[in-house]
């Protein structure tokens, strides 16, 4: 396999796929590094950690992760991104499943006491040493074990193989028309495939630049993209912010409508919050699909309709079909015929790290993987989500309902700043949909029967809300998501 950094690897790059040595390839606040101060400090890490078998990385916003997850790479040693907000259960839980010989860190961070018994590496970026020829190892290698927030359980550790890495990086590239020449700025964590592989590893493997604000504000993006960046990756959470701050900040609208390209992952992106950014930038974000075991599946393409709640076409390289109950393909792209979708392809996971039984219960006798999630597709392919299917599926009444789309249907009713919708039992309707409210105005929120007749009208009288739920806030994770059974047990 070829290198997975053309730009940093000792060989001649192939063309078009190289970079400067003095171009910037990581900044990181005021700290920078340019492409041969990378090379040089990733060769020095790589040499420190030659012959390890696996390596924990401490996974704080900071120049240090970068470095040592991209020298473990060129050395061929399996990363494994620890959360530092994650805590001492989970931690020891993680360390047993993973078994790391050792732990990459900033100099002077204090680690817990779960990584007391752990070789401790203190990551220099200014060191310098030889960049191992990272093409000996096969691409089907281990190249990060991420961990799965588990729903039920502890968290599963998800094998990644180089492959993956670089052919979603590839298609990634394919789809956005993404190049050495864009600069990238983002605020994500880097213990997720969102913030770590697409947001640090996708800039370097095209020879471009990422600037990471280490803690994202609308300010921050505004700034960098009024600098030149061409391109903002980030979850709902951020572009929420960005929505409510746009109004009143003439920057912001300006830098946004200048960058080449606005991702939005992770979660759904409200369609509301889609249309208040096009109306003061006359830019869209576009919306693309992914998982830890898949890394990226699908996405609206750069020179394709950024058709808000959707999230694209599946990238070169991956098969996707929606399923029934049974396993049955549905054939219908109809919009409506809501199905789990299955992907296929080099960009899937290998295993779960020690979990035989839970990576054969992943996929099926073909070799799809069940991602539990529920779409529908559009007469042109486009990839509607509509949930999970744990959390997400609402039955009732005989009919098979997405909560995603109710709770679009709910942000667009001025009396509602946040929603969430889930199912509970009824005895009549098998489930009745119940929408969960952080009201725009605490004093005087919207009843119940304006919010159902106002979803019946847009979408269908099986499809209203007939439990209506205050919250001051709604409970959220690290990537903005919103976790439904913290709800569901409220």
């Amino acid at each position: 396999m070829s290198s997975l950094f053309p730009a940093l690897s000792p060989a001649p790059s192939p063309a078009g796929t190289g970079a400067p040595a003095g171009r910037p390839a990581l900044r990181f606040g005021e700290r920078s590094l340019t492409y041969a101060e990378l090379a040089a400090a990733a060769g020095g890490t790589a040499g420190r950690i030659r012959g390890a078998g696996r390596v924990a990385v401490w996974a704080t916003p900071a120049m240090e992760t970068a470095v040592a997850v991209v020298a473990a790479l060129l050395a061929g040693i399996p990363a494994v991104p620890l959360n530092p907000k994650s805590g001492d259960k989970e931690l020891a839980h993680i360390l047993a499943d993973s078994e790391p010989s050792l732990v990459l860190a900033p100099p002077g961070s204090e680690l817990p006491p779960a990584l007391a018994a752990l070789e401790r590496v203190d990551v220099d970026v200014r060191a310098t040493g030889p960049v191992p020829e990272d093409g000996r190892t096969d691409d089907g290698a281990p190249a990060l074990v991420v961990y799965t927030s588990g729903t039920t359980g502890p968290p599963k550790g998800a094998v990644i193989p180089r492959r993956a890495l670089a052919t979603t990086l590839d298609a990634l590239a394919d789809a956005w028309q993404w190049t050495g020449d864009d600069v990238l700025v983002q605020g994500l964590p880097l213990f997720h495939v969102h913030g770590l592989v697409l947001g640090i590893l996708g800039p370097l493997r095209r020879g471009g630049s990422v600037r990471h604000l280490g803690r994202f504000s609308a300010e921050g993006a505004a700034r960098e993209l009024n600098d030149g960046a061409t391109m903002l990756f980030g979850v709902p959470t951020m572009y929420h912010r960005i929505a409510e701050a746009l109004p009143d900040d003439p920057e912001l609208a300006k830098a946004l409508a200048g960058a080449r390209l606005l991702v939005s992952g992770s979660a759904a992106l409200p369609v509301h919050d889609h249309e208040r950014i096009a109306a003061a930038t006359g830019r869209r974000v576009i919306e693309r699909y992914g998982m830890t075991e898949t890394l990226m599946n699908t996405s609206v393409r750069a020179d394709g309709e950024p058709r808000a709640g959707t999230v694209g076409v599946p990238l070169p390289g991956v098969e996707l079909r929606l399923v029934e109950e049974d396993g049955t393909p549905i054939a219908a792209l109809d919009g409506e015929s809501v199905g789990e979708i299955q992907v296929r392809g080099p960009n899937l996971f290998t295993e779960y790290l020690n979990r035989p039984d839970a990576t054969a219960a992943a996929f099926t006798e073909d070799g799809f993987f069940r991602t539990g999630d529920m779409a529908v597709r559009d007469p042109d392919g486009y990839v509607r989500i509509v949930g999970r299917k744990a959390t997400d599926l609402i039955k009732s009444g005989g009919y098979k309902i997405g909560a995603g789309e109710i709770e679009n249907a709910l942000l667009e009713h001025p009396g509602v700043r946040e929603a969430a919708v889930t199912g509970e039992p009824d005895p009549d309707l098998g489930e009745r949909i119940v929408a969960w409210i952080v009201p725009a105005d605490p004093q005087s929120p919207p009843a119940l029967d304006a919010l159902a007749d106002h979803v019946a009208a847009r979408l269908a009288p099986h499809k209203r809300p007939r439990v209506l739920r205050h919250l001051d806030s709604l409970p959220r994770n690290d990537m903005g998501k919103i976790m439904k059974r913290a709800l569901a047990h409220d």
